[in-house]
């Protein structure tokens, strides 16, 4: 997976800039902002989802590197406190790598160090295409 594959379309949209990407660890931050807030004013919950789907494919893939590629077959997401403005971190760890699939968990958290989401995504290791 190439890093200039990660500064375009959705990622784009929503702002996201990545301070660590590994196979053990994947760091993404960005601002709350009016655009990503839902009808009452806070961070919409499909932000995190998208965030944590991000932090665990991109993880997942670099892990498995040129064995193949991985898809998301689930994505679980709670949401725990309400944003309206600031800066998020999602931090990406794997939980379980395995032959046919993955599963990563991400903990996204507010300026002050508070857990606003977290989020576990299960991958499927596909073969080369």
């Amino acid at each position: 997976m190439e890093m200039s594959n990660l500064t375009g379309g959705f990622v784009a949209l929503l702002g996201l800039e990545f301070d660590e990407v590994g196979g053990d660890r994947v760091v993404i931050r960005w601002r709350v902002r009016p655009e990503l807030h839902q009808p009452y004013g806070i961070q919409h919950g499909g932000v995190y989802c998208a965030v944590v789907e991000t932090a665990a494919s991109i993880g997942g893939a670099l892990w498995l590197g040129d064995k193949g590629r991985v898809v998301g077959v689930s994505n679980q997401t709670d949401f725990l406190r309400a944003v309206r403005e600031g800066e998020l971190t999602a931090v990406g760890t794997p939980v379980h790598r395995g032959r046919s699939q993955q599963l990563w968990q991400v903990e996204i958290a507010d300026e002050a160090g508070r857990l606003v989401s977290r989020g576990q995504v299960r991958l499927q290791n596909l073969a080369p295409a």
